[in-house]
């Protein structure tokens, strides 16, 4: 049986949902040269609540991609397997501030993966990165830009993020092996 604690409530997630923005609009500048871009699973539906509370605080609509890391992984062996998602960049990356979004960042391998496969769909003039949770533990020189929440944690702990257009509810948790 695991231990799970609370760590983000549904309004704690909208709240942080908020701030990000709010950083996202300060470091950006020219919001018209901004792309969000999800990393599936759950970086894809917080990239769109980003770009949603970005248009609200300012009248601009962000547009929103979809990035499937799969094949760039270095480490499939030791993940478990699913089937891949449909990268969907409807749009040039090429001179865009793109912003990177997941839910959870860990060791960096996500990451370096979505470095790699952003490489594929253009040239952007910078890249940052966005992550709900950061716990610590990073394998690679991986550092977010915008953080949610950092979350010292055990390397046997996990993090759970919920969220509604995925999971049905909104909420963060950490499990603990008992």
């Amino acid at each position: 049986m695991d231990k799970v604690i609370s760590i983000l409530s549904e309004e704690e997630i909208r709240r942080t949902i908020t701030r990000l923005a709010s950083e996202v609009i300060e470091k950006s500048g020219n919001l018209s040269n901004l792309v969000l871009l999800g990393i599936y699973t759950r970086g894809v539906p917080l990239a769109q609540l980003l770009a949603n509370q970005i248009s609200i605080l300012e009248q601009v609509e962000v547009s929103v991609g979809a990035l499937d890391i799969t094949f760039y992984r270095d480490d499939l062996d030791k993940i478990a397997l699913r089937t891949p998602a449909k990268t969907d960049i409807p749009f040039d990356l090429t001179q865009k501030t793109v912003v990177l979004v997941d839910d959870v960042i860990y060791k960096g391998r996500t990451i370096r993966a979505a470095l790699n496969a952003v490489t594929e769909y253009g040239r952007p003039a910078l890249i940052r990165l966005l992550v709900l949770v950061d716990r610590g533990h990073r394998e690679l020189p991986i550092h977010p830009d915008f953080t949610g929440k950092m979350l010292p944690t055990a390397t046997e702990e996990r993090v759970k993020v919920y969220l509604e257009d995925v999971d049905g509810r909104d909420a963060v948790e950490l499990i603990k092996a008992l």
